[in-house]
Protein backbone atom coordinates (compact mmCIF):
# COMPACT_ATOMS: atom_id res chain seq x y z
CA UNK A 1 0.00 0.00 0.00
CA UNK A 2 1.28 3.46 -0.88
CA UNK A 3 2.57 5.38 2.16
CA UNK A 4 0.29 8.30 1.38
CA UNK A 5 -2.85 6.13 1.34
CA UNK A 6 -4.80 6.20 4.62
CA UNK A 7 -4.92 2.84 6.36
CA UNK A 8 -8.25 1.05 6.15
CA UNK A 9 -10.42 1.80 9.14
CA UNK A 10 -11.33 -1.10 11.38
CA UNK A 11 -15.03 -1.93 11.39
CA UNK A 12 -17.06 -0.47 14.25
CA UNK A 13 -18.74 -2.94 16.57
CA UNK A 14 -22.53 -3.04 16.54
CA UNK A 15 -23.98 0.16 18.00
CA UNK A 16 -20.91 2.25 17.19
CA UNK A 17 -22.29 3.89 14.07
CA UNK A 18 -22.40 7.24 15.87
CA UNK A 19 -18.64 7.02 16.39
CA UNK A 20 -18.15 6.62 12.64
CA UNK A 21 -20.45 9.58 12.01
CA UNK A 22 -18.31 11.71 14.33
CA UNK A 23 -15.13 10.50 12.62
CA UNK A 24 -16.58 11.58 9.26
CA UNK A 25 -17.53 14.99 10.63
CA UNK A 26 -14.09 15.48 12.21
CA UNK A 27 -12.42 14.61 8.90
CA UNK A 28 -14.70 17.03 7.04
CA UNK A 29 -13.84 19.81 9.52
CA UNK A 30 -10.10 19.26 8.98
CA UNK A 31 -10.47 19.17 5.21
CA UNK A 32 -12.71 22.23 5.05
CA UNK A 33 -10.13 24.16 7.01
CA UNK A 34 -7.45 23.09 4.54
CA UNK A 35 -9.58 23.78 1.46
CA UNK A 36 -11.40 26.94 2.56
CA UNK A 37 -14.11 26.04 0.05
CA UNK A 38 -17.11 23.79 0.69
CA UNK A 39 -17.58 23.09 -3.03
CA UNK A 40 -14.03 21.69 -3.24
CA UNK A 41 -14.88 18.99 -0.71
CA UNK A 42 -15.89 15.58 -2.03
CA UNK A 43 -17.48 12.75 -0.09
CA UNK A 44 -15.02 10.32 -1.67
CA UNK A 45 -12.09 12.36 -0.39
CA UNK A 46 -13.61 12.41 3.09
CA UNK A 47 -14.07 8.64 2.91
CA UNK A 48 -10.39 8.21 1.99
CA UNK A 49 -9.39 10.45 4.88
CA UNK A 50 -11.37 8.32 7.33
CA UNK A 51 -10.30 5.05 5.70
CA UNK A 52 -13.76 3.81 4.72
CA UNK A 53 -15.71 3.12 1.55
CA UNK A 54 -17.54 6.08 0.04
CA UNK A 55 -20.82 4.22 0.46
CA UNK A 56 -20.31 4.33 4.23
CA UNK A 57 -20.44 8.13 4.15
CA UNK A 58 -23.80 8.03 2.36
CA UNK A 59 -25.24 5.95 5.19
CA UNK A 60 -24.87 9.02 7.43
CA UNK A 61 -25.09 11.95 4.98
CA UNK A 62 -27.30 12.20 1.89
CA UNK A 63 -24.99 14.62 0.10
CA UNK A 64 -22.08 17.02 0.49
CA UNK A 65 -24.21 19.91 1.76
CA UNK A 66 -25.59 17.78 4.57
CA UNK A 67 -22.08 16.78 5.64
CA UNK A 68 -20.77 20.34 5.43
CA UNK A 69 -23.75 21.55 7.47
CA UNK A 70 -22.97 18.97 10.18
CA UNK A 71 -19.27 19.88 10.15
CA UNK A 72 -20.00 23.60 10.50
CA UNK A 73 -22.56 22.92 13.21
CA UNK A 74 -19.95 20.97 15.18
CA UNK A 75 -17.17 23.53 14.75
CA UNK A 76 -19.58 26.33 15.74
CA UNK A 77 -20.55 24.47 18.91
CA UNK A 78 -16.86 24.04 19.74
CA UNK A 79 -16.20 27.71 18.96
CA UNK A 80 -19.05 28.87 21.22
CA UNK A 81 -17.70 26.74 24.06
CA UNK A 82 -14.19 28.16 23.62
CA UNK A 83 -15.49 31.74 23.29
CA UNK A 84 -17.34 31.37 26.57
CA UNK A 85 -14.17 30.09 28.24
CA UNK A 86 -12.16 32.99 26.81
CA UNK A 87 -14.79 35.46 27.98
CA UNK A 88 -14.60 34.04 31.50
CA UNK A 89 -10.88 34.85 31.54
CA UNK A 90 -11.86 38.53 31.57
CA UNK A 91 -12.94 38.24 35.20
CA UNK A 92 -15.81 40.37 36.49
CA UNK A 93 -15.29 43.35 34.15
CA UNK A 94 -17.84 43.13 31.30
CA UNK A 95 -15.65 45.19 28.97
CA UNK A 96 -12.64 42.95 29.55
CA UNK A 97 -14.87 39.92 29.01
CA UNK A 98 -16.10 41.33 25.71
CA UNK A 99 -12.56 42.23 24.65
CA UNK A 100 -11.34 38.72 25.51
CA UNK A 101 -14.18 37.27 23.47
CA UNK A 102 -13.31 39.33 20.40
CA UNK A 103 -9.59 38.66 20.67
CA UNK A 104 -10.18 34.92 20.93
CA UNK A 105 -12.37 35.05 17.84
CA UNK A 106 -9.61 36.88 15.99
CA UNK A 107 -7.01 34.30 17.03
CA UNK A 108 -9.36 31.41 16.16
CA UNK A 109 -9.89 32.91 12.73
CA UNK A 110 -6.16 33.14 12.14
CA UNK A 111 -5.74 29.46 13.03
CA UNK A 112 -8.85 28.25 11.21
CA UNK A 113 -9.04 30.64 8.28
CA UNK A 114 -10.43 27.98 5.97
CA UNK A 115 -13.27 27.12 8.32
CA UNK A 116 -14.00 30.80 8.82
CA UNK A 117 -14.35 31.33 5.08
CA UNK A 118 -16.67 28.35 4.69
CA UNK A 119 -18.73 29.34 7.73
CA UNK A 120 -19.24 32.95 6.67
CA UNK A 121 -18.41 33.32 2.98
CA UNK A 122 -19.37 30.03 1.32
CA UNK A 123 -22.26 29.54 -1.10
CA UNK A 124 -23.73 27.13 1.45
CA UNK A 125 -25.00 30.22 3.27
CA UNK A 126 -27.28 30.85 0.30
CA UNK A 127 -28.36 27.25 -0.17
CA UNK A 128 -29.10 26.40 3.45
CA UNK A 129 -30.12 28.23 6.61
CA UNK A 130 -27.24 27.75 9.04
CA UNK A 131 -29.51 28.14 12.04
CA UNK A 132 -26.78 27.31 14.57
CA UNK A 133 -24.97 30.58 13.72
CA UNK A 134 -27.74 32.50 15.49
CA UNK A 135 -26.25 31.52 18.85
CA UNK A 136 -23.12 33.52 18.03
CA UNK A 137 -25.27 36.62 17.56
CA UNK A 138 -27.24 35.94 20.73
CA UNK A 139 -24.12 35.67 22.86
CA UNK A 140 -22.49 38.71 21.28
CA UNK A 141 -25.61 40.73 22.11
CA UNK A 142 -25.57 39.47 25.69
CA UNK A 143 -21.91 40.49 26.06
CA UNK A 144 -22.68 44.03 24.88
CA UNK A 145 -25.76 44.21 27.10
CA UNK A 146 -23.65 43.37 30.16
CA UNK A 147 -21.42 46.37 29.38
CA UNK A 148 -24.50 48.61 29.18
CA UNK A 149 -26.05 47.19 32.34
CA UNK A 150 -22.82 47.87 34.25
CA UNK A 151 -22.79 51.51 33.08
CA UNK A 152 -19.58 50.92 31.12
CA UNK A 153 -21.21 51.69 27.77
CA UNK A 154 -24.08 54.02 26.85
CA UNK A 155 -27.51 52.44 27.13
CA UNK A 156 -29.06 51.53 23.81
CA UNK A 157 -30.16 48.70 21.56
CA UNK A 158 -27.61 46.03 22.44
CA UNK A 159 -28.56 43.88 19.45
CA UNK A 160 -27.89 46.72 17.00
CA UNK A 161 -24.60 47.64 18.67
CA UNK A 162 -23.54 43.99 18.73
CA UNK A 163 -24.38 43.63 15.05
CA UNK A 164 -22.30 46.70 14.16
CA UNK A 165 -19.44 45.38 16.29
CA UNK A 166 -19.59 41.91 14.74
CA UNK A 167 -19.73 43.41 11.23
CA UNK A 168 -16.64 45.53 11.97
CA UNK A 169 -14.67 42.62 13.45
CA UNK A 170 -15.69 40.28 10.62
CA UNK A 171 -14.60 42.89 8.09
CA UNK A 172 -11.25 43.36 9.78
CA UNK A 173 -10.72 39.62 9.96
CA UNK A 174 -11.82 39.00 6.36
CA UNK A 175 -9.38 41.59 5.02
CA UNK A 176 -6.53 39.90 6.86
CA UNK A 177 -7.49 36.49 5.49
CA UNK A 178 -7.98 37.60 1.90
CA UNK A 179 -5.16 40.17 1.79
CA UNK A 180 -2.40 38.59 3.90
CA UNK A 181 0.28 40.89 2.44
CA UNK A 182 -1.58 44.11 3.27
CA UNK A 183 0.11 46.51 5.67
CA UNK A 184 -2.51 46.70 8.42
CA UNK A 185 -2.55 47.88 12.04
CA UNK A 186 -2.49 45.26 14.81
CA UNK A 187 -5.90 43.65 15.09
CA UNK A 188 -5.84 44.04 18.88
CA UNK A 189 -5.57 47.83 18.51
CA UNK A 190 -8.34 47.85 15.93
CA UNK A 191 -10.63 45.87 18.22
CA UNK A 192 -9.98 48.37 21.01
CA UNK A 193 -11.03 51.18 18.66
CA UNK A 194 -14.19 49.29 17.76
CA UNK A 195 -15.03 48.96 21.45
CA UNK A 196 -14.60 52.71 21.96
CA UNK A 197 -16.31 53.93 18.79
CA UNK A 198 -19.06 51.36 18.37
CA UNK A 199 -19.83 50.17 21.89
CA UNK A 200 -18.91 53.44 23.58
CA UNK A 201 -16.59 52.15 26.28
CA UNK A 202 -13.93 54.46 27.64
CA UNK A 203 -10.62 54.32 25.79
Amino acid sequence: MDATTPAARSRNRRGQGELLRRDIIDAAVRMLNELGDDEALSLRAVAREVGIAATSVYIHFADRDELVFAALEQCTADLIRDLDQAEASGGDDPVERLRARLLFLANWTSEYAGLYKVLHESTLNRRMHLVFKAELSTRATAAVQRCMDAGLAPAGDAATVAFDLRAAVHGAVSIRINEPEADLPPLRDQIDRFLVRLVGVRG
